[in-house]
Formats: C-alpha cells, structure tokens, sequence
C-alpha cells in the first residue's frame, strides 16, 4: 500500500509518500480501507517529535481515518465486512490506503454521513465533547468560552456547547475569521489581540456575562490568553486545558484557585481512548446523533488528495486554512 512515512522526527516536509507492505489485523483488530483522513496539529507536533509522546520510527501520521471495513479479526465482535467506520489510532496510520485498529476503537459513523464529513469530525468533535461533557462537567445553560475558537477544535467545541444550550464565547485572534465563530453559533465574540490583554480578555468577558464570568473555558492555546483566561473564570468555574497551541505551557498561582474556588484540568484524549473505550462510545453516539439531528454539522472543510499531505499541514501551521482540511484517497467517492 501507499502511505506517508516519517523516517526521522523533523519538519514535516521530510515525510515521504511510499510503498510499505499492507498491514494484517491482530485477533482484535479491524483492518480498515482508508477513504479520508484530516490533517490536524498534533500531526505537525508528532512529525516533529515535539508531542509528549514519541511513536517508534519509522510511523506513518494521520489520526481519525474514515473508511470501510475490509476484513474483521476473530475476537472483534459487533464489526462485518463493509461496514462504514472511523478509527481512532494512536498515534496515527491514517495517512495509508489501509490501517488495522482495535475494534474497540473504531466507530460506525452515521449511514449518509460522508466520509469526508466523518474525518473532518474526528478528533475535534470528540476532543470538544471530552472537554465539555467529562472535564468541565458542563451544566445546562451556563457560559463557556472557547479560545482558539476558529480552529478546529475550537469550532467544534463552540456548535457544541451551542447545541447542548450553552451560551458560548469565542475567543479569536484574527479579526477576519470572527465570522466563523459566529456561522458556527457563537454568542459573542472576543477579541484575542486587544491590547493589554492580561485585563481586556476578562473585560471583555464581564460585559458579556453581566460580570460573572465564564463557566467553562477551553483553552487549546496556553501562553498569556491561559493567563488571562483565568482570571475570567466565574465563581466555581472550570478551565480545561487542551493544548499549548500559542507557544509557552503556562503555571498557576494556587491562590487564585482557592480565592475563587475554581477548578484547572487537562484533557488528555488519548488517554480516554485507551482507558474509557465505553466513554468513548458513548461521546461519538451524542455527536452523531446530534448531527443526524442537524443541529451539529461538519466544519468548514477542503480537500486536498494524500499526495498533497505537506501543503495541508502547511496551512494549519502557517493559519492560512479556515476550517477543516482532508487528505483523501483515490477511491473516496
């Protein structure tokens, strides 16, 4: 089969497309024909061996494949021949025309979902709802903000919380992709960039929320917005931290959690895969159900063929993509 390979942790441009022999399913495992796959940071981060944890060289990237069963191992029950799958692999596989993966990480995506829609979903959608639903414990009708909210988790999580009757916030940094934000149900929106943002970020926050301050923030940025972030939190508010997407992995001042009896808590989703599968079934179960409901929807999203794996991941480093970018194979339809 073809797939893009990493030899050597560096800048993504060394990847390679290659053939490698087909991979065989383990007793559990589904072997699964790979029709779409996004292209996501974390990618860039494994590539270039900056994530916390390192895969075995040589690997091939790519989380969140969408596909086709093609074969079934004889300890994975509940999967046949044919049926239409996405696969949540660690680390990666999914830039390949095949890739075997657990059963119990694999899940049927709706029967008129595209798969371009299914990949484009993956690993954002499911990211938000752990943030959401498990790490911030999220009540009916309260406030989250969302920073980082034009990219791909931040999107999704902001349809999210607007689905399950949030009033949401988004936290942007460009100007130009506000209108993104709002397209994708924010309530209102705050300006990332403003000057002096230590004060204005909680400002901002406090116009919007009558001086109470958000219940839930999703922070995938860190930097200087997480320490402006928190200073927003309400009263027993919860903040989520998803990534270091904005450079420096910030620290807390413990005071300031007792002072106003806020909790700080990471997401580490991987790890949910892993541990909580039944967790996990359950999450992708409300987000497709949600979107056969039509009140979620696949993000913003292009396309561009597997050979084009570099440009994509260019564009999510480089903040030229709006939305999604999928990687297809010459069979997706």
């Amino acid at each position: 089969m073809r797939a893009v390979v990493v030899d050597a942790f560096g800048p993504f441009e060394n990847a390679a497309i290659r053939e490698v022999p087909d991979p065989a399913p383990g007793p559990a495992d589904l072997l699964v024909e790979v029709h779409a796959t996004a292209a996501n940071y974390v990618d860039i981060l494994l590539m270039g061996g900056r994530h916390q944890s390192k895969p075995d060289l040589p690997f091939i990237p790519g989380k969140g494949p969408a596909g086709t069963v093609r074969a079934v191992g004889p300890e994975a029950a509940g999967f046949a021949a044919g049926d239409r799958v996405v696969a949540m692999c660690e680390p990666g596989g999914g830039f390949a025309e095949l890739i075997c993966v657990p059963a119990a990480q694999c899940h049927r995506i709706p029967p008129a979902m595209p798969f371009e829609d299914a990949a484009s979903m993956a690993l954002v959608y499911d990211t938000a709802w752990f943030a959401l639903r498990e790490r911030g414990r999220y009540a009916d009708g309260e406030t989250v903000l969302v920073l980082g909210a034009t990219g791909g988790v931040g999107l999704a999580a902001v349809q999210l919380a607007k689905a399950l009757g949030a009033t949401v916030l988004a936290g942007v940094a460009s100007a130009s992709k506000a209108g993104m934000a709002r397209d994708a149900g924010a309530d209102a929106i705050v300006d990332l960039a403003r000057d002096d943002i230590h004060d204005s970020l909680r400002e901002q926050v406090y116009d919007a929320t009558g001086g109470r301050g958000a219940d839930i923030v999703i922070d995938p940025l860190g930097d200087a917005i997480f320490d402006a972030a928190i200073r927003a939190v309400a009263w027993c508010g919860r903040l989520v931290v998803v990534g270091f997407a904005a450079g420096r992995i910030p620290t807390i001042r413990a005071n300031y959690l007792l002072v106003r009896n806020i909790d700080v808590g990471g997401l580490q989703i991987g790890d949910y895969r892993k541990r909580r599968p039944d967790l996990t079934a359950r999450c992708f179960e409300e987000i497709y159900a949600l979107y056969e409901a039509g009140r979620i929807a696949a993000l913003p999203t292009g396309t561009l063929p597997i050979e084009k794996f570099a440009d994509a991941l260019a564009g999510i480093r480089d903040r030229s993509a709006r939305g999604r970018i999928v990687l297809k194979q010459d069979r997706a339809g």
